[in-house]
């Protein structure tokens, strides 16, 4: 919940599906084109959210009022920001899982998952169903 994996240039691209675009409009209420055209970019082969020139944070990046960062379309947020932190290279070896966890104040507290539980959000590629 501290928003460290959305702020910031080192953090890379926040890939987005067309289907989650759609839902992401429906949630902003406004045109698929709309959002193409205002919140995301196209790379080469897939689409990302842009990020705010200034910081480099994801465009959805919204402080809070207790000082906490938070995600404005968090309902809706790509399968990228669901399975975080249960991503291959983080798993990969207990070193990489701890030199994620040193940017994520959030890992290695709150409850623990089971290693199906893990599978199934590191798999996971259709979160909408």
């Amino acid at each position: 919940g501290c928003g460290n994996c959305c702020a910031g240039p080192e953090e890379g691209d926040i890939w987005i599906t067309a289907i989650e675009i759609e839902m992401l409009a429906k949630h902003l209420g406004l045109t698929e084109n709309e959002v193409r055209v205002k919140y995301t970019r196209r790379g080469l082969f897939r689409t990302s959210i842009i990020e705010d020139k200034a910081t480099c944070d994801c465009i959805f990046l919204t402080p809070s009022v207790d000082g906490k960062r938070g995600c404005a379309i968090y309902p809706v947020r790509p399968n990228q920001c669901r399975t975080w932190p249960f991503w291959n290279w983080n798993l990969s070896s207990r070193r990489d899982w701890e030199d994620a966890a040193r940017k994520c104040p959030g890992m290695n507290h709150g409850r623990e998952y089971t290693f199906e539980e893990i599978e199934a959000l590191r798999t996971q590629k259709q979160w909408w169903e």
